[in-house]
């Protein structure tokens, strides 16, 4: 062996182990690493192979304690256990690794371990009197044969374990001590899913392209099936136990996927909640860097809806690759990336800025003013800014010729007259007030890149010409320097920019390989903003994706979570439709409580209580979700009278540095706590009234603000990872009618 340039190596699910142990034994391994590096063979390391095994070694991480390590090749190794001396060599012949036939990657189990926490019966109390000898519960997994479940992936050693399951604990308990692909497939199995559907959904994306030889540790190490990490900072990052450091470090083989695929076009990328899309995001634009040329100071951009979102994403940049990567990113959130382009090319342009809110009431008074009866304020608002200025009509001909997809409620001739002439006149008023909405302003700036990008391909046509001469100058006087803003675009949350930011975006990058890649997931679509990326110049057939595996919410909360949803169909920003069939997690804990109060008043008071009976739990991992900004304040003020100190989650997020947030629902798009608490829903607030009131009147519009409505509850209950509890005073919102059903309300 030599004692230089060794690659040592950690096995996902490794990590996981070294965190139970105590503080000074993490402390050892880290210093183990780098003696290791330097020398495997120092005598104060004790280097051997473990009798029965041509692969697996054992080395002394200090006196208690010895790390297990296989040899994948001279100057390679790899962590897959850290483990009390007296274990180690107390059931050789129970520690098992192998390189899965179908994923191709290294799977490493203590059968040992897997028997005496997973099969072994617990003692039972003892009984004054004998009890009848209970019925023998069937095996879970009786109905697959062994070549079945092989097939899936399952790791072949744990097939014997697996053939003696009867309880959902007993499986929850060997998920935990697993291989990660073996857990997933059983636990789909175990919840129902058909074996072509997990063969599908599951197996397929992190199955091998190509065949596997069995024997080829070395070559297994390298596949995205085996999760490990390499440097002294990823090994810091894994062993500091903050989750954000583990995902810094460790990626699922589907996500690694597609974090370095290159793509032909823009490519989509969905899931649920919880699946790492963000993530993804991140790595992605890590990756996009690592393979940029020389030159252009920022060459990729990083955006997202709001600029709360877009903070949290610097912040993560930094600490997942310094500010090394940062200078090569430009991260912004969208509205502010469009204001900024409006003022670069129209300096006088110093209108302030009013939200949608502020704009329906401009809608109303205008009516008011005019006498106007006839029309709904949000009605008109909406059409202004999801026909008109959402298809940059301009003229009062084309608002007739103008695409109406979706809006519900037919127009006459007559009326899309009336509207015309009502949203010229509310332009004129916005005009005379000094102000501008969002929505101009996106648009404005989608006008203005679409012309640069007309602009550049009217440069790139000359220079082909003239046979690639660099000194070609437009009619205009622009010269030849002129180029698109990014080399590369990367969007999170997609579902909720607007049709004029794509337009914006799309002309901000040459269509090109790995132009536009976008995260997000329409089920969790909380603003009105609808499109179809292809008639918007985004084609994304052939390069979508889905990732279906949550890290963040257990599996009691996630089938709540789903419950919400019901039958509800969503888009998949492309004209068809997307479900979220073989959305999952390997995570267990409390079923979801439910608690329902006479009022509003007796509803704070029972949630403060719940709070105090939390004890330790830091407050600042600790969320009330309520439907109203009132609300909110109300709850605050009932928390700090119990005192409990609460912050207001605003559009710049949390107002404070600790305390239990607070804030509406929209508020916590992003954001995720230990403990969930959602309040206030009730009948009439989730959904509002209003919304219920259109049933008959406007059925199209009633369809889609109930989908938002259920939208938001589903994002706030999944923000939750240990516990969620929902409170609602009166009647009981219809979302959740199907979870009363199961689970009846616990007494308060």
């Amino acid at each position: 062996m030599t004692s230089k340039n060794v690659t040592l190596r950690l096995l996902d699910k490794a990590d996981k182990e070294i965190l139970k142990l105590p503080r000074p034994v993490k402390g050892a391994i880290y210093d183990f690493q780098h003696k290791f590096k330097t020398n495997p063979d120092s005598a104060g390391l004790r280097l051997k192979q473990l009798q029965g095994h041509d692969k697996l070694f054992s080395a002394r991480v200090n006196d208690e304690y010895r790390a297990l390590l296989l040899r994948l090749a001279d100057d390679d190794w790899l962590i897959v256990s850290v483990k009390h001396r007296k274990d180690v060599y107390a059931h050789l012949d129970r520690l098992a690794y192998s390189v899965n036939r179908v994923t191709g990657g290294i799977e490493y189990v203590d059968l040992q371990v897997v028997q005496e926490e997973v099969l072994t019966p617990q003692p039972e109390p003892a009984e004054p009197v004998r009890p009848a000898e209970p019925t023998a519960p069937a095996p879970l997994f009786a109905q697959w044969t062994e070549q079945q479940l092989t097939d899936l992936g399952v790791a072949p050693s744990l097939v014997p374990v697996i053939a003696a399951l009867t309880t959902e604990d007993q499986l929850l308990g060997l998920v935990e001590h697993a291989p990660q692909l073996t857990g997933e497939v059983l636990l789909a199995l175990y919840d129902g899913k058909a074996y072509d559907d997990v063969l599908d959904q599951v197996t397929a994306p992190v199955a091998a392209p190509e065949p596997v030889d069995t024997e080829d540790f070395q070559a297994a190490v390298e596949r995205p099936a085996t999760i490990v990490t390499t440097t002294d900072e990823a090994l810091r990052e894994a062993l500091e136990g903050e989750d954000f450091g583990r995902w810094k470090v460790f990626l699922h083989p589907t996500q690694a996927k597609l974090v370095s695929r290159d793509y032909s076009g823009p490519a989509r990328v969905g899931g649920g909640p919880g699946t790492g899309k963000t993530i993804v995001a991140l790595h992605r634009v890590k990756h996009l860097v690592e393979h940029l040329p020389t030159g252009h100071n920022k060459p990729v951009l990083l955006t997202t809806y709001n600029k709360n979102l877009a903070a949290d994403l610097r912040s993560r940049l930094i600490a997942l690759g310094g500010e090394a990567l940062l200078a090569r990113v430009e991260i912004s959130h969208v509205d502010q990336l469009a204001l900024r382009t409006v003022r670069e090319a129209e300096p006088g342009n110093r209108k302030r800025i009013v939200d949608e809110a502020q704009a329906v009431r401009e809608w109303r008074s205008l009516l008011d003013e005019l006498g106007e009866d006839g029309w709904d304020a949000e009605f008109l608002h909406d059409e202004w800014t999801q026909v008109i200025l959402g298809q940059a009509v301009t003229s009062r001909t084309d608002y007739f010729r103008a695409r109406r997809a979706g809006r519900g409620r037919t127009v006459s001739r007559a009326e899309r007259a009336e509207i015309w002439q009502l949203a010229e006149r509310f332009t004129q008023r916005l005009d005379r007030l000094g102000v501008q909405t969002w929505d101009q302003v996106a648009e404005r700036a989608a006008q203005l890149e679409g012309e640069r990008a007309r602009r550049i391909q009217a440069i790139d046509q000359q220079r082909e010409n003239a046979g690639g001469l660099d000194n070609v100058h437009l009619a205009d006087g622009s010269g030849g320097w002129l180029r698109y803003r990014y080399r590369h675009i990367v969007v999170d949350e997609a579902q909720d920019l607007r049709p004029a930011h794509w337009k914006m975006l799309r002309a901000m990058t040459s269509p090109d390989r790995n132009d536009l890649f976008l995260v997000g997931d329409t089920h969790q679509r909380i603003y009105k903003n609808q499109v179809t990326l292809g008639s918007l110049g985004i084609n994304i057939r052939g390069r979508a994706s889905k990732l279906s595996l949550s890290y963040r919410t257990t599996r009691q909360i996630l089938h709540s979570a789903l419950n919400v949803l019901g039958e509800e169909k969503y888009d998949d920003l492309d004209g068809s439709t997307e479900t979220l069939a073989g959305y999952r997690s390997v995570l267990s804990g409390a079923v979801p409580d439910l608690h329902e109060l006479n009022d509003w008043v007796d509803e704070r008071e029972a949630m403060a209580a719940l709070i105090q009976s939390w004890g330790e739990v830091p407050h600042e991992q600790i969320a009330i979700a309520v439907p109203t900004n009132q609300m909110a304040s109300e709850a605050a003020y009932t928390l700090a009278e119990h005192g409990i100190r609460a912050l207001e989650i605003g559009p710049d997020g949390p107002r404070g540095d600790s305390g239990v947030h607070i804030g509406t629902m929209f508020r916590f798009k992003g954001l995720e706590y230990q403990r969930m608490i959602i309040a206030g829903v009730s009948d009439g607030l989730v959904p509002r009234a209003a919304v219920q009131q259109r049933r008959t009147t406007d059925p199209a519009r009633y369809r889609t603000e109930m989908q938002r409505a259920r939208s938001l509850l589903f994002v706030a209950a999944t923000r939750a990872r240990d516990s969620l509890d929902i409170f609602w005073h009166g009647e009981p919102s219809p979302f959740l009618k199907e979870l009363i059903k199961v689970r009846p309300p616990a007494a308060t």
